[in-house]
Order: structure tokens, then sequence, then C-alpha cells
């Protein structure tokens, strides 16, 4: 049973981020994160992680978009497990993004300004890190 999903979506050597609201009532309050959230019902992954990424960033993709995928444990601690994927998007997509109520705001973000930032979400810069490292050369 997967409890969540997450992705990264690409565009040359910067990737979508959010600065997470700073509530101490959420996880990593504050800290940079990507696309994705908690499932919804009985859907696949791929479907909740397009419908977070279409609710926080007004960004609908298709499936076939998606070109890398992988299953963690869950970055909520409960024994779950949750999916990290990747995507391309386009300059003309980013232009439209529409930021949604969650968070304070978002940034492209570069690829190694996202792996050392001292406030980015550790398990996501760990999973970033790792689709780097096994990515095919473009």
């Amino acid at each position: 049973m997967f409890s969540g999903a997450k992705i990264a979506l690409i565009l040359g050597d910067h990737l979508v981020t959010y600065l997470r609201d700073d509530y101490a009532h959420i996880p990593f309050p504050g800290h940079w994160d990507l696309p994705g959230g908690g499932r919804e019902g009985e859907e696949s992954p791929e479907a909740c992680v397009l419908r977070e990424t279409e609710e926080e960033f007004g960004l609908r993709l298709p499936q076939s978009r998606i070109t890398w995928k992988r299953l963690y444990p869950s970055m909520s601690g409960e024994g779950s497990f949750g999916y990290f994927f990747a995507a391309p998007v386009t300059e003309a997509e980013v232009t439209t993004i529409r930021f949604g109520d969650e968070g304070q705001h978002w940034a492209m973000m570069g690829h190694d300004a996202f792996l050392e930032h001292p406030q980015a979400v550790p398990a996501l810069q760990l999973r970033f890190g790792e689709y780097l490292a096994g990515a095919p050369s473009p």
C-alpha cells in the first residue's frame, strides 16, 4: 500500500519547487518541497502525483510524460510506501503555472541548489540525487 507520491518536474538544469507553509503542525514547515502529496481513494501512484501536480501548480500532464519511477519508504514514517517520479516540463508549461493555496510560493531551482539547500526536504534531496545519478545522458 502506498500513501503518496512526489515528482521532480524538470526543465533543463532546474526543477519546479515550492516553499512549504511555516506552520508547526505540518511536516517540514518552511522547507523547499516538490509537487505531490497523499493518495486519495484507490488512485494509482501516477494518478495521485498527476492530480497533486494539477491541484498545486495548475499543470495537467499526461501520464506518458513520466520518465522515472521508484518506490521508497514513506516520508510520513507510518510504515507505508511512497513513489518518487521524474518528468520533463516545457518552458511554455512553466509559464502557465498557477500556484495553489498550499505553500508560500514556488520557484524554479537549480538541481545543485536543491540538492545542497539546507531547507529542502531531506528525503527528496536524496531521491532526486538518486534520480540524477541513474538518469540517462541527454
